[in-house]
């Protein structure tokens, strides 16, 4: 019996991690260049003696699918779309290169060109910042350009460009922090070939009804598995009543 109590346990807890990932997905449906998080569920059998037979459900984040997302057209100056295999290089906390797909670019008070969602834009020569009062906008090959508000006819100057990376025959995983990092180390090579679609922006790649269906299935599974738990506590019961009838 407590086989069956340690499967239905185990299949309980890898519903919990199913609903969390599903509802990330769900909460960043409208997340500029969000990619939906995918799961791995695998059966791991105990090895040794008596309980090699009781089975555990393992369900894990193993990764994020890489599909692209609708584009949209925002005509914002600072809003860049990637597509393929190109992703954006940017600064994470602790000061590494990370990558994303995020492309809703502004600047800091202080000139920092960062993403939505606050990471520093890498270029050339790390983090990107450009003069207070200029106007900025984004080329076609990654450019950051400034022009001078009180000369419009000057042509656009060229102050930076951003690190575009290509992300083809590389092992990369997404991080808590919604980061992509190379698995096991190293950094993406610069692609200088690469493209962005400027004032436009990469829409995430959920599909929220496909979103809504998973989580009602998993909810269905969850009250599925409680109820074998307590089919078998009742089940323990009844073996016990039996036990105690006189003989």
């Amino acid at each position: 019996m407590d086989r069956l109590i340690y499967s239905a346990v185990s299949g309980m807890s890898a519903s919990m991690v199913q609903q969390r990932a599903i509802a990330s997905n769900m909460a960043n449906a409208q997340t500029s260049g969000f990619k939906a998080e995918i799961l791995d569920a695998r059966p791991v059998t105990l090895k040794g003696g008596p309980v090699e037979l009781r089975a555990m459900n393992r369900t894990e984040v193993r990764g994020a699918s890489l599909t692209d997302g609708s584009v949209t057209e925002t005509g914002g100056p600072l809003d860049i779309a990637m597509q393929g295999n190109v992703m954006l290089a940017v600064q994470s906390l602790d000061g590494s290169e990370v990558y994303t797909r995020r492309g809703d670019l502004t600047i800091t008070a202080g000139g920092v060109l960062q993403t939505g969602d606050g990471m520093p834009v890498l270029g050339a020569g790390g983090p990107i910042t450009v003069p207070v009062g200029g106007d900025i906008a984004i080329a076609p090959d990654g450019g950051v350009m400034l022009s001078d508000p009180a000369d419009p006819q000057a042509a656009p100057v060229q102050i930076d460009r951003i690190k575009l990376t290509s992300t083809a025959g590389t092992d990369i995983a997404k991080g808590l922090d919604g980061q992509f990092r190379v698995r096991g180390g190293g950094v993406l090579p610069e692609d200088l070939d690469a493209k962005v679609i400027t004032g436009s922006l990469e829409q995430s790649n959920v599909t929220t009804s496909e979103v809504l269906v998973e989580m009602i299935e998993a909810q269905r599974l969850f009250d599925i598995r409680t109820n074998v738990v307590s089919t078998a506590r009742d089940l323990d019961e009844s073996s016990a009543r039996l036990m105690r009838i006189d003989r």
